[in-house]
């Protein structure tokens, strides 16, 4: 674990929120100049704090109304079929996430897609051909509560 102090995060909080903050603006945030935010974003850059910078995109905007979480069970468990499914997931797009679990699922990917016929392509066209996957459990999101993805950063902020 990297030694961060009040001030970094008070600037991850601030990138959090906002990624497109500028080192001035982020300055006038927390109380620091702007060179000295530039130094501390840099090494919380170079040291993997702060592993990118993205803009969050609206879903339903684009077209993408499906959001599942689907289970997958391996049949096989070994180092290659491992490797073979997850070489797989990462080059999807739809897969947005995708965890290895503890317990009676193996992974747990979420997916977004337009629609259910989609959602069943990506099952039945990709996932369930796949040798070393025994079975297969979606579930469907009916309504996104909450989709900030911010890391709890604690009382230091």
């Amino acid at each position: 674990m990297i030694a961060l102090d009040g001030f970094d995060m008070k600037i991850l909080g601030a990138l959090q929120e906002n990624a497109a903050l500028t080192n001035q603006e982020v300055s006038e945030r927390i109380g620091l100049s702007a060179s000295q935010i530039s130094r501390r974003r840099q090494k919380l850059e170079n040291d993997g704090v702060i592993r990118r910078y993205r803009a969050a995109l609206d879903p339903e905007a684009l077209g993408l109304t499906v959001t599942a979480f689907v289970g997958v069970t391996l049949g096989a468990h070994s180092r290659e079929n491992a490797r073979k499914f997850r070489n797989m997931v990462t080059a999807m797009p739809e897969v947005q996430e995708a965890h290895t679990l503890t317990g009676d699922v193996d992974y747990l990917l979420k997916i977004v897609v337009r629609d259910l016929k989609a959602l069943s392509r990506i099952i039945n066209d990709e996932l369930l051909p796949q040798e070393a996957v025994q079975n297969v459990r979606s579930s469907i999101a009916m309504e996104t509560l909450k989709d900030d993805n911010f890391l709890p950063l604690g009382d230091n902020l």
